[in-house]
This record gives structure tokens, C-alpha cells and sequence, in this order.
């Protein structure tokens, strides 16, 4: 047992890799360069050498062998963009009573608005994710991006609140690329001890820009109109689209052999089952940049692509499998356990800020405060202050608590690692919930500043999970990266719409903190589920690979 995780006895080798226990990856190897196993490549730039995992090929168009600058200048990219998509989602939450007039709708018909904008990203997801598994991901992040500008101009322009409500569908479907894949992207470009922090950095781009935009949008709809905040997102999406186009290659990249499941034992024999005797050629030796260089002798025979080439919206399918079976896949998948967990511990605090837009469209819009959407907009500081927490503290706890917890698990790196940022997002986020349901049940008594820390808090609780979840699926279940990102889309956009449907009928019958008690004990309850995750997420990690559900529906 490593740390409270129980071992799995049925598996020699459970999936996610292991360096000396089933099940996980043996981050720091050595402690000295001359004790490096000269067939494995290795991470010098920190104070011990660390095993890449995955190993990086020796073709230069390997993206794990592109220098660590690129690299980051490309997810700093994708991250702007993201900024831009996510500005979409809740560009009309301070505009509630505004559009309600003018267009002379239920407050929630304007809901709906953002509700079918969740679905359209939901729906997207059934067919973008597939195309990105079977084609890449580059052509779907130029569609995206193509799509935001137009979009933007269609909703910006809108007559009815019917082209809106299509304008605002299509715009969902512009949003799905950045929502699914850019922390797909993440484990593309980088090996596992790179990964938080960047990963954190994306989420932040997702939430921060989310929760940014009603401060911005609520001044400049009492200045310029509500139209405006669409013309500016298409005309910075405009702005970005040829840095896209030039600055944002192919990240995906189709290997012979998957080292980012694999035990040190696949690593040095990665074709044992093919031929015992062959194995991994000896490297040409580590570099400080979390990659190892390729060797003359594969610089001969694999020429790096020209830029013109790298271009191409296509270069080759990732994979021979069926385009159907990876439309379908999302289906069964949904009742794989680390999944569920995931799809929970990320779905939910997002779904509950619905509910707290709800509350701050009609409660503090409404007496004794009689906010404007100035103001309101201005509710909105908190949350993004809190998902800028958010973002520091995943970033400064993700890697080094991995590391951390190695360590002290003799080497040995276990994904369920990755499960400790969840305590700090269930003790911060359940508070958040419950303290902002109290305060905002007596705005007289309280006033504004306390919902608007206590929202802060909920939201400094849901990029925490986002992260904490994104990481974990994507170390202990790489194989599923893509499909698991698909399942987490699908949850917290359709539970998301789900409320947009109920959330103002919900809060105005009950009344805010009855909602939010339910809402608190509901959020803890999903936060205490991490709990036998850490402890039976080896054993689940076999039993589902012994058992793969894929296999049993036809879909693998």
C-alpha cells in the first residue's frame, strides 16, 4: 500500500505506469548524472533527474521534442483564445433585466440564452472530439476560432430574440474546441511533471476570462449597448485568428508505443511482446528542457517537416479507428468510475454558478439594493479574483504535492496523487456555496461585500477541481484523455442548461439559502467521493482495464 493506496494483485503492470509498484511513475531516479539508465531520456533541469514520461521519440516532429519556449508559446495561444471563448459564456449574466425588457422575455427565456448556448457546446462536443481524436486538433481549433468572429457579428447584430437564440447556439458550437481540447493539448506537448502548472494556466484562461467578462460587459452595456461586448469578441477573435493560424501546429502525434502507460519495465522493453530481444535504442542523452534531442543517425532518416507543410489543416489520421465507434464511445463511458468522479468533481461547482447568476440577476437587481448591471457586473470581481487564486494555488500545489507525495512513497508516483487538490477545493467551495446562500438570503443585513467574497470562494473552489480532475484523467487514464474531456463537457454543459431551466423558478419558490443548504451538502457529498477514489483508484485503474468497457460494447 503506497500512502493509503491499496496495491492490485491481479495486474503485474497496472495502467498509468510504474517504476517500482504497479501503477505509477518513478518521478526522481537518481540523484546524480552518472546513475541515469542510459536507455531512458530524462528532465536535467531540476535537482534530480527526472524519467520524461512519455518518452519522447527520436523523429524532431515529435512535439514532446520541441523546445520547452515553443511549446509554451503555443498553449500561451490556445490560452488567449480560450479568454476569448470564454468570454461567451456568461457575456449576457449581467445584462438580465435589460434583455428582459427589451426584449420582452421571462427572465428565464434570457437564462435560456446562456442555457442553449451550453447545449450547443454539449452538442458540438458528440462530433468535434472525434474528429480531433481521429484528425488532430488543429483544423478544429481554426474552425473554432472562424466560428467566434462569426458568431460574434451574428449576436451583435441580431433583430429577434429568436436569431439571438440561434446566434447564441452557434456560438457554443464556436466555444467546444477550446472547452475540450486544449487540456488534451497540455498532454500532448508535455510530459507528466510539466503538466500542472500549465494545466492550471488553461483553466485559469477558462474561468478567469468566464468571470472577467460580466465586470467588463456590465459598464459597457450602460455605455455603448448590449450589442457591443459581441462586436469587441469578434473583433479580438479576428485579431488572434492569424496568430492561430501561424503560432498553432499539429499537437497530436501518433506513437508506436504508448510510454505514457507504460511501467519502466515497457520503457526499456517497449517491443517485448513483438520480441524479447529487441530493445529501446539508447538515447542520444538528456537536456535541461524536459525533452531529449534527436540522434544524428535519426536526423538522417527523419527530416523535420517544412513550416508550409506544418501548415496544413491535416496531416495524417491519429488513429485507424472508427469514426462511429469514437462518436458512440462518451455513451458507456459515462458509468466508468474515475470518469463519473471526474465529471462530478469538475460539473458541479460550475453548474451551481447558474444558480448564483440566477441570484444576482433577480435578488440584487431587485429591493432593497435595486443594482444596475453596472453592478451587478461588478459582483462578478470576487469570482474572478477567486479563480486567479484558484489558478495560483492548483499551479503551486499540483506538481509539487505529486512530487511531494513520491518522494515520500519511495520514488514511486501514483495519478491518485493528483486527488490531494481536491481538499482544498471541497473545504473552499462548500464554503463558499453555504456563506454565499446565507449572506445573500439577507442582502439587507449583509449587503453586497460578503456574497461577493463568499463567490469568490466557490469559484476559487471550482478551478481547483477542474484542475485537480483534468489531471488525474489525464495521468491515470491517457489512453481515454480525449473521450474522459468529451464526458466532462457533456456533464457540466447539459447540467448547466438543466438549471438554466429551473434555477429561477427553484430560487424564487424556496428562496436562496434553503437552495443553497441543498446546493452545500450536495457539493460536499461529491467532494467525500474523492475519498474511496484515492483509495481503490489503483484497483479501479485495473479492474477497468481487465475489464474494458470499450471492449465489452464493440466500441474498441
Amino acid at each position: 500500500m503506497g500512502l493509503g493506496i491499496l496495491d492490485d494483485h491481479l495486474l503485474q503492470h497496472v495502467p498509468a505506469g510504474s517504476a517500482v509498484l504497479p501503477g505509477g511513475v518513478q518521478l526522481q531516479t537518481a540523484t546524480s548524472p552518472e546513475e541515469l539508465d542510459p536507455r531512458l531520456k530524462y528532465d536535467m533541469s531540476g535537482k534530480k533527474p527526472v524519467v520524461l514520461i512519455p518518452q519522447p521519440s527520436d523523429d524532431p516532429d515529435d512535439p514532446l521534442n520541441w523546445s520547452l519556449l515553443r511549446r509554451d508559446l503555443i498553449t500561451t495561444v490556445l490560452c488567449m483564445v480560450s479568454i476569448m471563448a470564454a468570454t461567451l459564456g456568461p457575456i449576457l449574466a449581467a445584462n438580465t433585466v435589460t434583455l428582459a425588457f427589451f426584449w420582452g422575455r421571462t427572465f428565464t427565456d434570457v437564462a435560456l440564452l446562456t442555457g442553449y448556448h451550453l447545449l450547443g457546446v454539449g452538442v458540438a462536443g458528440f462530433i468535434f472530439v472525434p474528429s480531433a481524436r481521429v484528425w488532430g486538433k488543429r483544423h478544429l481549433y481554426i474552425l473554432g476560432t472562424i466560428l467566434l468572429v462569426l458568431s460574434s457579428v451574428w449576436g451583435g447584430a441580431a433583430k429577434t430574440y429568436k436569431s439571438l437564440l440561434w446566434a447564441r447556439i452557434i456560438q457554443g458550437v464556436a466555444v467546444t474546441p477550446f472547452e475540450a481540447l486544449v487540456n488534451a493539448s497540455i498532454g500532448d506537448l508535455y510530459p507528466v511533471h510539466l503538466r500542472g502548472k500549465r494545466m492550471a494556466f488553461t483553466n485559469f484562461a477558462l474561468f478567469g476570462g468566464a468571470f472577467f467578462t460580466p465586470v467588463i460587459v456590465g459598464k459597457m452595456t450602460s455605455v455603448m449597448g448590449w450589442r457591443w461586448p459581441f462586436y469587441f469578441v469578434a473583433i479580438f477573435s479576428g485579431v488572434l485568428f492569424p496568430v492561430v493560424f501561424f503560432c498553432v501546429p499539429e499537437t497530436a502525434y501518433r506513437r508506436k508505443f504508448n510510454t505514457d502507460m507504460a511501467s519502466t519495465e515497457d520503457l526499456l522493453f517497449p517491443q517485448r511482446n513483438e520480441d524479447p530481444s529487441k530493445e529501446l535504442k539508447e538515447p542520444s542523452g538528456p537536456t535541461a528542457n524536459g525533452t531529449s534531442k534527436p540522434s544524428p543517425v535519426s536526423q538522417q532518416s527523419q527530416k523535420r517537416t517544412p513550416y508550409i507543410q506544418r501548415l496544413a489543416l491535416f496531416n495524417g489520421r491519429k488513429t485507424d479507428e472508427s469514426m462511429l465507434k469514437l462518436i458512440l464511445r462518451p455513451f458507456p463511458l459515462l458509468f466508468h468510475p474515475a470518469i463519473l468522479w471526474g465529471m462530478l468533481t469538475q460539473g458541479t461547482l460550475i453548474g451551481w454558478t447558474v444558480v448564483i447568476g440566477v441570484v444576482l440577476g433577480i435578488v440584487f437587481m431587485g429591493p432593497p439594493l435595486w443594482f444596475t448591471e453596472v453592478k451587478t457586473g461588478y459582483m462578478y470581481t470576487g469570482a474572478f479574483l477567486g479563480a486567479m487564486l484558484g489558478f495560483l494555488m492548483s499551479g503551486i500545489l499540483s506538481d509539487w504535492s505529486a512530487k511531494f507525495l513520491a518522494k515520500r512513497n519511495g520514488g514511486v508516483y501514483e495519478p491518485e496523487f493528483r486527488l490531494f487538490l481536491v481538499i482544498p477545493q471541497t473545504v473552499i467551495g462548500v464554503v463558499g456555496l453555504f456563506g454565499f446562500g446565507w449572506t445573500s438570503a439577507d442582502i439587507g443585513k449583509y449587503g453586497h461585500y460578503w456574497p461577493t467574497f463568499f463567490f469568490g470562494m466557490e469559484v476559487m473552489g471550482m478551478v481547483l477541481g477542474a484542475t485537480a480532475s483534468a489531471l488525474y484523467l489525464v495521468d491515470a487514464h491517457r489512453d481515454l484523455s480525449i473521450e474522459s474531456f468529451t464526458c466532462l463537457l457533456l456533464f457540466k454543459n447539459f447540467f448547466s442548461f438543466a438549471l438554466t431551466w429551473y434555477a429561477v423558478d427553484w430560487v424564487q419558490k424556496h428562496g436562496v439559502w434553503e437552495v443553497f443548504r441543498y446546493v452545500g451538502v450536495a457539493q460536499l457529498a461529491v467532494g467525500l467521493l474523492s475519498i474511496p477514489m484515492y483509495i481503490f483508484g489503483k484497483r479501479n485503474r485495473s479492474l477497468t482495464h481487465r475489464h474494458d468497457i470499450l471492449k465489452m460494447t464493440g466500441l474498441r
